[in-house]
């Protein structure tokens, strides 16, 4: 097989690729439901079971027609869900505790190989987020993990989540590239799926901890991608970098 051109620049997703979001809201939500009196020791299915509904969300605002809202809102939606299938009204708990259990989402720690892996990248390729996080969201968790971004793109550049087309390409074209110049790199092969029939370039990034040792719910949109790599340190010697 002949080997696919270079892109001009990378887009990565982030939550599960770039950050290990399970182990980091399992530790966050340990310490929040010991403080409304929940047994800690649920924080791993509690963890679970609030990123579980984040599928049927982003496709709920599709089918919906509802309006863009950032991701932090939708998170929040999602996680007094998660309490109200536990038994617990988040009405009755302290505003605060929940605003705060709820930016737990800006305090996900990386994989181990993702500092030194992008740095490698960076120094050949612009690498920027193609997420469906917003903005201060991503920032806040830049800031605290090191992520050395060229640039911070939230969904609220494209006004859409992916796999929107649109989500997709519309980052191509801020980048002033054509969307087959721009390489989306994720751990998630539905995610990738969605980038290639917008016409970008791909590379996944295989995270098998991501849930736990289970498996992913979106094995079955895998395809043979342009590039596979075990860590981003594999992916940037296989991209020359």
């Amino acid at each position: 097989m002949t080997a696919p051109s270079l892109p001009k620049a990378l887009a990565f997703d982030v939550f599960g690729t770039v950050v290990d979001w399970r182990t980091s809201v399992t530790r966050e939500s340990a310490g929040f439901l010991a403080a409304i009196g929940e047994d800690p020791a649920d924080a791993a299915a509690f963890a679970d079971g609030w990123r579980g509904q984040y599928i049927a969300a982003m496709v709920g605002m599709r089918k919906s027609g509802r309006a863009f809202v950032p991701l932090d809102v939708l998170h929040r939606e999602m996680l007094e869900a998660a309490l109200r299938a536990r038994g617990v009204d988040p009405a009755g708990l302290d505003a605060a505790l929940l605003a705060d259990w709820n930016r737990a989402w800006h305090r996900l720690d990386p994989w181990p190989d993702a500092v030194e892996g992008l740095a490698r990248l960076k120094a050949r390729f612009p690498i920027v987020t193609l997420s469906n996080g917003n903005i201060a969201l991503l920032l806040n968790m830049a800031r605290r993990a090191g992520l050395p971004w060229d640039a911070i793109l939230g969904a609220e550049v494209s006004g859409t989540y992916k796999p929107d087309p649109r989500a997709y390409q519309h980052t191509a074209e801020v980048l002033g590239i054509a969307p087959g110049e721009l390489c989306l790199v994720a751990a998630h092969h539905g995610d990738l799926a969605g980038a290639r029939a917008a016409g970008l370039l791909t590379a996944y990034v295989d995270r098998p901890d991501e849930y736990g040792g289970a498996p992913a719910p979106d094995a079955h949109h895998e395809q043979a991608w342009e590039w596979s790599a075990t860590s981003f340190v594999e992916l940037a010697d296989q991209l020359g970098c």
